[in-house]
């Protein structure tokens, strides 16, 4: 089929027509968010969940499995699972079970619980390095790992992507300008030191361009997701993986892999999935089932040198950890989470509907005539505005329309189906069914028809 072209009117037409559907079909919502708006800026607890692109806030009532309902009764399909904190579905039951039994008998108290050296056992067999350490989010094991390298390494420079993500960390929020020079992201409220000064940021998929920067022989970390997945998603060349921890190696930086969306590869993630061996290796979002909490391990190499580091430096706070980190309801949680629900038959069907939404929603862009592809990445697969799979980090941001993700999601929100507000990725959990991805894609259908229309 000709390719089909998108009119800016129709376009314009649409968000406008499903921005007046949003508001007459959510009442419930638009008071709570008046009321919640009265002591929190823009009625959300914290600023991005404005992010949606919707008149207001949808307001949840409630989520369980692979559905949300809303505060005016819709039941929506959901396909985003929280950015991913609910890969594994909204309160999984052992999990649900697991806190209802921990919180009982308390809930943080500073000290290792009983279920630790049971929960050390299934990260390392889950994601096969052998030491670890639990936080609050991905961010602070993020910047924990950052810290440990370059105290390790006595080196001062992070090496990250163009387009990366790895939360809340200053060192990362770098990019790159349009003679490839590393600069600090624009939009960053109150930074008050030029980043660019200890962090670099290089193209995905350039072997030759990050060996460019490891040769200096200052670079303490390469910290990256196996594939990008915060802008637009881009995947790894073949061997480019493999290729960068090699020059890892070779000029004595350290490798993290921060698995945090990649974890919807397989059970254990993309790097054990394909025989990747980083220093380090981070997992945030889902591990304990939703309830917030992170893990980084290490190799036992990196553990001695640890060792050796703490025993040479003087008494007093390192800069890692905060009290809440490894609290005793983390640890329960994520024992319930690793050891009955990230399971090998999660994961297959994870899969199985992944491929069946990714297949579908090909097959509707084809339909369409649109310039369009499908990503696929484990039980993650997205849209993305462009006929080849996308290359690197600027690539990527060159396919982006904003108006034209924000006209799909909210399309599919008003028919009760949620996808990922940001470059409208989807994600299936063993709560999926057959049902909801034949829902998605049927709206999806519809989408497009208005789109074209």
């Amino acid at each position: 089929m000709a390719s089909a072209t998108l009119s800016s009117a129709s376009l314009a037409r649409l968000i406008a027509e499903e921005k007046a559907l949003y508001v007459s079909r959510n009442p419930a919502s638009a008071e709570l968010s008046v009321r919640a708006g009265r002591h929190f800026p823009g009625g959300v607890p914290l600023h991005w969940m404005n992010d949606w692109g919707t008149p207001f806030p949808l307001t949840v009532a409630s989520a369980k499995g692979a559905e949300v309902i809303d505060a005016d009764g819709h039941v929506y399909a959901d396909f985003c699972l929280g950015d991913t904190g609910a890969m594994f579905g909204h309160s999984p039951d052992p999990v649900v079970a697991a806190i209802e039994t921990a919180v009982k008998t308390g809930m943080t108290a500073m000290m290792p619980s009983t279920d630790t050296a049971v929960v050390g056992a299934l990260l390392s067999s889950t994601f096969a390095l052998p030491y670890w350490q639990v936080t609050q989010t991905a961010s602070d094991a993020n910047r924990a790992v950052i810290r440990w390298a370059r105290g390790l390494t006595g080196r001062p420079r992070l090496m990250v992507f163009e387009g990366c993500y790895h939360g809340q960390v200053d060192d990362a929020f770098v990019t790159r300008d349009q003679a490839g020079h590393t600069i600090v992201r624009a939009g960053l409220i109150g930074q008050v030191y030029d980043i660019s000064r200890t962090s670099v940021s290089v193209p995905f998929n350039d072997l030759a361009a990050a060996e460019a920067e490891l040769s200096k022989g200052d670079v303490a970390l390469v910290l990256t997701e196996p594939a990008l997945t915060n802008t637009a998603m881009v995947l790894p060349a073949p061997g480019y993986l493999d290729g960068l921890a090699a020059l890892c190696r070779k000029y004595g930086s350290l490798l993290c892999i921060d698995e945090t969306h990649t974890v919807s590869t397989a059970r254990g993630g993309y790097a054990k999935a394909h025989g990747l061996k980083p220093d380090f290796l981070v997992v945030g979002k889902p591990i304990a089932g939703g309830l917030p909490a992170a893990v980084f391990g290490f190799t036992a190499e990196v553990e001695t040198a640890m060792g050796e580091l703490n025993r040479r430096r003087p008494a007093g706070y390192s800069g890692i950890g905060t009290t809440l980190s490894g609290n005793m309801l983390q640890l329960a949680a994520m024992r319930a989470t690793l050891d009955q629900v990230m399971t090998d038959a999660a994961y297959r069907h994870m899969h199985r509907l992944a491929d069946k939404l990714a297949d579908g929603l090909a097959t509707a862009i084809d339909a369409h005539g649109l310039p369009w592809s499908v990503t696929r990445l484990g039980a993650r697969a997205e849209i993305v505005h462009s006929p080849v799979p996308l290359s690197d980090g600027a690539h990527a941001h060159r396919t982006v329309d904003h108006d034209l993700e924000g006209a799909i999601h909210l399309f599919l929100l008003n028919r009760d189906v949620i996808v990922t507000p940001f470059h409208n990725m989807t994600l299936v959990s063993p709560a999926t069914t057959d049902a909801h991805v034949d829902r998605l894609l049927g709206v999806f259908d519809l989408a497009l028809d208005a789109l074209l229309r």
